[in-house]
């Protein structure tokens, strides 16, 4: 693995990354290259890394947290907190004019935001020209990429987003991204604390995962690693976010339950035991095993599938839970039936595999696109070669 790695880095594809492999209590880290290209300093186990779309997985479990306690129903309507989407208008066509709707046929439920089906979320389509394109990015949303961050506060960011009609009927099809959003919001008025209060009191503090949070502050930012994005027609690395004067050296406005976190793979290790170990990690318990196994399940029905569009062959091998995606078929070596996790759009992945006792995290900090990482896809395939029992 070590060789295959620094290969990615020796060609300059990544300024460096580091990679964690933990089985049955053995674990295995290694820190290659740097935490700017050019340098920066080594890249070190206890890096910072924008883990992106990493945290849809850290805010559904918190969503699960207040429904174990009953302060959220699953097929409730959320209304009742988000009153600001109670009856929702959905657009005849995609493409059509923002006033040319129907109503909605049902509320969006907290299931709905869960497994991305609410109707509303990032149009996969090659197309910026949608009428509901152009006004998600004149409200200023920061619905895909975190680049920029919307500027909005999270009740000011819902009040906007209820200005727009859905793209969909609640339920009809599986829409990424803004369902995460909406959840943090909701997250935050069921439990009466912001989102960052919430998740670092119920997750991060009892799963010592005292290096995750929304910003780095100013005694950190020395671990922070520079983000960049791959030139496809120079083949060279652009910054895309540094370090001390970037995005994510200040607290935003809008803590995004979808992308905003940062963290090492240290962190992300005891929260992936700990939903490998049914909830629990050690003496401390944040879920039940029951719900971890509802959260890994496959909700999305093949009929919603065969019109829901994401990354080419998702669906093939793949399913969708709350926040978590899960292997449902095995073409791969490293595509295990009941693996599960999710990846970050600036170069991060984790999966978790009951069947193998099994975490694997890959931190580094290039965007996946344009010009897919082959890091990533290396990575999953030289963990399960190691495997030898």
């Amino acid at each position: 693995m070590h060789d295959v790695m620094a290969g990615h880095v020796e060609r300059g594809e990544l300024p460096g990354l580091v990679t964690l492999v933990s089985r049955r209590g053995e674990v295995h880290v290694d820190a290659i290259g740097t935490k700017a290209a050019g340098g920066g300093g080594p890249m070190r186990r206890d890096t910072l890394f924008r883990i992106t779309s990493m945290t849809k997985p850290i805010t559904a479990v918190a969503a699960m947290i207040l429904v174990e306690e009953c302060r959220l129903r699953l097929d409730e309507p959320v209304d009742r907190l988000l009153p600001e989407l109670a009856d929702r208008e959905v657009l005849k066509r995609l493409d059509g004019p923002l006033d040319d709707t129907v109503p909605a046929k049902r509320p969006i439920t907290v299931r709905d935001l869960l497994t991305f089906r609410m109707g509303f979320g990032i149009i996969m389509e090659p197309s910026s020209s949608y009428p509901i394109q152009q006004a998600m990015n004149a409200l200023q949303l920061g619905i895909g990429p975190p680049m920029p961050a919307t500027p909005h506060a999270p009740n000011e960011w819902l009040r906007r987003f209820a200005t727009l009609p859905l793209m969909h009927q609640p339920g009809e099809k599986w829409m990424y991204d803004t369902g995460a959003q909406v959840l943090g919001v909701l997250i935050a008025r069921a439990s009466g604390q912001p989102l960052e209060t919430f998740l670092r009191e119920r997750i991060f503090e009892p799963l010592g995962m005292k290096d995750t949070a929304f910003s780095v502050p100013e005694s950190k930012l020395e671990r922070l690693a520079s983000c960049y994005r791959f030139n496809p027609e120079t083949s060279a690395l652009e910054l895309q976010d540094g370090a001390a004067d970037g995005q994510w050296s200040r607290p935003p406005a809008f803590p995004s339950g979808s992308s905003g976190l940062v963290s090492t793979v240290d962190d992300y290790l005891a929260f992936g035991q700990m939903l490998l170990n049914g909830g629990r990690l050690g003496r401390e318990r944040i879920l039940s095993r029951p719900t971890v196994e509802l959260m890994t399940t496959d909700h999305v029905t093949p009929a919603q599938k065969a019109v829901s569009s994401f990354a080419p062959g998702f669906w093939d091998d793949s399913g969708w839970g709350f926040g978590v995606s899960m292997v449902t078929r095995r073409d791969d070596v490293s595509m295990v039936p009941g693996r599960f996790g999710w990846a970050g759009g600036f170069g991060t992945m984790w999966f978790s595999d009951p069947r193998e006792a099994l975490v694997g995290i890959l931190m580094t900090q290039r965007l996946v696109y344009p010009g897919t990482s082959g890091a990533i896809v290396d990575f999953g395939n030289l963990v399960y070669q190691a495997i030898d029992d």
